[in-house]
């Protein structure tokens, strides 16, 4: 199954939390800031936030680990979360969205990072955006926002001086931004690709196809939806995002536009490399094909000469002859040598290899 939703039971009330049985229990770092301090506080409880809470500074929380109801539910009673925006927090993966409640604004992202294998890595990062505070919750430990805390912790620039909105327009456009560097290897990969595919057309190369498809779906699907959220927030008129920060919400719009239609470009790129790789293998089959016909047709001839002189006959023409078997054989021999010639000069006797082809015109040029 591609595609699998947590989800509570049929028929249950709305805003029931159903865990994963995987789920990491929830660790919360808090960032609290305003134009002269930055306090950054790892690992603590929902009294530690309470406390900083109450300081009326702007407020980052970030949880990573949805594995605690009773944690998630003392947060959702701290700041008023509506039980719906704390359902689609933790009930993962969540289609990239914006939804507006009376005293915040939920924003689902999708996030994307290169794992330890190289390989990227999917994970739905949850922004709620308060009038003084922002909310991230994430599935798991490590994320991409590390250059926003260095920005806080540095004090450079304008994101300690503007209010919790712009905050989480950096997270947002952080978030976007990883989705580059993700491509950038997709198109390498590529690239690559279509060299192998051409020399050496394998099942492995086929899996490596099939699996680069599977990347860019995954990609397609975390980036497409997160311009129509982008572009909602923008035109929404929700009380928790600025004027001033909707104009640069608008960049991350046209990031998420130009990255959906590369992303688009390469699927179609990714699909072409697919059916590359059975004309390949086609041609190769026929190329076997070819040489099995062909050696086929030299024998045919060949078997019916030895035939015609294998039989139990007392009386032929050549038996007692001394030249008779000689003949027999140079018969043989002239028959295959006429029908080689004769395919020469078809032209079958040509080698089809696309690589061959390829690196010819390479030669030529």
């Amino acid at each position: 199954m591609m595609f699998r939703k947590r989800r509570p039971p049929a028929g249950s009330r709305p805003g029931t939390l159903a865990l994963a049985q995987n789920a990491l229990p929830p660790r919360i770092s808090v960032i609290r800031l305003n134009r002269d301090v930055c306090e950054e506080l790892v690992d603590v409880d929902v009294e530690t936030v309470e406390r900083e809470r109450a300081a009326g500074d702007t407020l980052w929380v970030d949880v990573q680990g949805l594995g605690d109801p009773t944690v998630l539910h003392a947060l959702a009673d701290l700041f008023q979360i509506h039980p719906l925006a704390l359902e689609d927090i933790v009930h993962t993966p969540q289609r990239p969205k914006t939804e507006r409640y009376d005293e915040h604004q939920l924003y689902i992202s999708r996030m994307v990072r290169s794992g330890e294998d190289g390989h990227p890595v999917f994970e739905q990062v949850a922004i709620l955006i308060g009038s003084n505070y922002v909310l991230t919750f994430q599935e798991q430990p490590g994320d991409v926002l590390d250059p926003v805390r260095q920005r806080l912790r540095q004090g450079v620039g304008v994101l300690r001086q503007n209010g919790a909105d712009y905050l989480a327009y950096a997270i947002i456009d952080t978030i976007i931004d990883y989705y580059y560097p993700i491509v950038e290897q997709l198109s390498d990969q590529i690239e690559a690709m279509e060299v192998r595919v051409m020399a050496d057309p394998t099942p492995r190369t086929l899996a490596r196809i099939n699996r680069l498809k599977a990347t860019l779906l995954e990609m397609r699907r975390g980036i497409w939806p997160q311009r129509d959220a982008v572009n909602q927030l923008i035109r929404d008129d929700t009380p928790f995002i600025s004027d001033s920060t909707r104009v640069y919400l608008r960049d991350c719009y046209d990031h998420c536009v130009q990255l959906g239609e590369v992303i688009e470009t390469y699927r179609e790129l990714a699909a072409g490399l697919f059916n590359t790789y059975l004309s390949v293998v086609s041609n190769r089959t026929n190329e076997i094909m070819k040489v099995l016909t062909i050696m086929a047709s030299i024998f045919i001839p060949l078997t019916l000469v030895a035939g015609v002189y294998g039989m139990n006959f007392d009386v032929m023409p050549e038996l007692h002859r001394p030249w008779g078997y000689p003949a027999a054989l140079g018969l043989m021999l002239a028959m295959a040598g006429g029908m080689l010639w004769y395919f020469g000069r078809k032209g079958w006797l040509r080698n089809g290899d696309p690589a061959a082809t390829l690196r010819d015109d390479g030669d030529d040029a």
